[in-house]
C-alpha cells in the first residue's frame, strides 16, 4: 500500500518502505500530480510549474523523463515491465496519479474537518474535537514544505492553509461549548500571535479571557488590534468586534459573541 505525506515534506512510502524520489524536479511533477490525484493535469500545467510559464523547446521530452523516473521511484527503484503504469497513468495530454480513499494525508485531513463541521451542526462537540485532534495530528507544516511551488502549487497549499485555519476556528468553537474558556487561552494566544490581524482569533482569545475574569488582559487585546489595523491597514475593527468590547466593559460576554465575529 501506498501513502503519500503531503502536509508538511513531500515523502511517499510502499508498505512502510520510503519510496519517495530525490531529483528536485521529479518531486515537483509529483507534488503536482498529487495535489490534482485522480485527474489528468495536462502536459501544459507541468510545463508551466516547472519552468514559470518559460518551458524549454525541449519541455515535452523532459517532463516525460521525469515520469518515467518517478514512476521507476513508485516501483521500488526498478523500471516497471510492460504495460506496468502502477499509480501513475499515462494519457494523451497528460498524466493523472491514482490516490486511493486513505492514502493521501491531505484527503484525510480535509475529511476529518469536513466530519467535524458536521458533527458540531449536530450539538456534539465532543465528538468534534476528538476528529479535530486527529487531524491535527496529520499537519506537519506546510504543504510540500520541502518542494519548490510554481502555480498550481502555490494555489494549492493556499487552499489548504485556509482549511488549516477554518479546522482551528472549529477547535475553538467546540472548546467554547464544552466550557473550555480557560484551556483555550493558551492556544488562542498562539493563534493570535501567528495571525495578528485575524479579527475571529483576536475576539475569540478576548472572549476566553473576559470569561477567565481577565477583563485588562481582554481589553489589551482589543487595544492592540485596534492600534494594528490603523497602522497597517486604516481600519477600525469590525462592527462586532466592537460591540464585543462594549460587551466586555458590561462584563456580558457570553460564548455567543463568537457569532459577532467577522468569519
Amino acid at each position: 500500500m501506498l501513502t503519500w505525506h503531503t502536509l508538511g515534506a513531500l515523502r511517499v512510502t510502499a508498505d512502510g518502505r520510503d519510496v519517495t524520489p530525490t531529483a528536485p524536479k521529479v518531486r515537483q511533477v509529483l507534488a503536482v500530480l498529487l495535489a490534482r490525484r485522480n485527474s489528468v493535469v495536462p502536459l501544459s500545467v507541468l510545463t508551466a510549474e516547472l519552468w514559470s510559464g518559460r518551458p524549454p523547446r525541449s519541455a515535452t521530452a523532459t517532463v516525460q523523463t521525469y515520469a518515467y523516473q518517478l514512476r521507476k521511484a513508485l516501483h521500488g527503484g526498478e523500471d516497471p515491465g510492460p504495460g506496468e503504469d502502477g499509480p501513475l497513468a499515462t494519457h494523451a495530454h497528460g498524466y493523472a496519479l491514482r490516490v486511493r480513499p486513505g492514502e493521501c494525508d491531505a484527503e484525510e485531513f480535509t475529511l476529518l474537518t469536513e466530519q467535524a463541521r458536521a458533527a458540531l451542526a449536530d450539538a456534539d462537540p465532543a465528538g468534534a474535537l476528538a476528529l479535530l485532534d486527529r487531524a491535527r495530528q496529520l499537519w506537519q507544516g506546510p504543504p510540500f514544505a520541502d518542494v519548490a511551488h510554481g502555480p498550481a502549487l502555490h494555489g494549492h497549499t493556499l487552499r489548504l492553509e485556509e482549511l488549516q485555519l477554518q479546522s482551528e476556528e472549529l477547535r475553538v468553537t467546540a472548546g467554547f461549548r464544552l466550557g473550555r474558556h480557560r484551556e483555550l487561552v493558551g492556544e488562542l494566544k498562539e493563534l493570535a500571535c501567528a495571525h495578528p490581524l485575524h479579527e475571529w482569533f483576536q475576539g475569540s482569545l478576548i472572549i476566553a479571557l473576559e470569561r477567565c475574569g481577565r477583563r485588562s488582559e481582554a481589553l489589551a487585546v482589543y487595544q492592540r488590534l485596534s492600534a494594528l489595523l490603523r497602522d497597517e491597514l486604516g481600519l477600525d475593527p469590525s462592527p462586532g468586534l466592537q460591540r464585543l468590547r462594549q460587551h466586555v466593559l458590561t462584563d456580558e460576554v457570553s460564548t455567543a459573541d463568537l457569532d459577532l465575529l467577522p468569519g
